[in-house]
């Protein structure tokens, strides 16, 4: 059987005047995913939005959470968001300053309930995830440098 690609629109992409409707219409359109760029202004130079956000989302709308963590310390707050409803945390290789906790990060995550995943900025080499892809549920390689939509997507990704 021939699996089909996954479509997860980001929410940074709406516009959040008219969410109800933006929300509604990629329902119409049978999408499954919905993708929340989580931004603190710290790890990335820019700011989005958060845990209230999701957790008024979740009651309502029947999509696969996939929460892309953005942020310098996302230790403290993986389980907050797992618990406002994430269905998948994805967090930066290099948002964690000790990398020996990595795969206990990828262990929690799966512990609370939720899909792991982890991603890597363009510069990043792309070795560093081998010794966790037995262990991850996805892969995130950035064709942009996080932190603003619109950006030129960088082929060399």
């Amino acid at each position: 059987m021939k699996k089909l690609p996954i479509i997860a629109p980001s929410l940074l992409a709406a516009d959040f005047k008219h969410l109800d409707r933006e929300i509604k219409t990629l329902l119409d359109h049978q999408i499954e995913f919905l993708h929340f760029d989580v931004m603190d202004g710290h790890f990335v130079p820019n700011l989005s939005f958060g845990i209230p956000l999701l957790e008024s989302l979740k009651p309502h709308y029947r999509f696969f959470y996939d929460v892309h963590l953005m942020i310098s310390n996302p230790i403290k707050m993986i389980p907050k968001f797992i618990a406002a409803g994430a269905d998948l945390i994805t967090f930066h290789y290099e948002a964690i300053k000790n990398k020996k906790s990595i795969q206990g990060l990828i262990d929690m995550i799966h512990a609370l309930g939720a899909q792991a995943g982890m991603s890597v900025k363009p510069k990043t080499p792309i070795d560093v995830l081998t010794p966790y892809l037995p262990t991850l549920d996805l892969v995130l390689v950035m064709s942009v440098e996080p932190g603003f939509g619109g950006q030129s997507f960088m082929p060399a990704s």
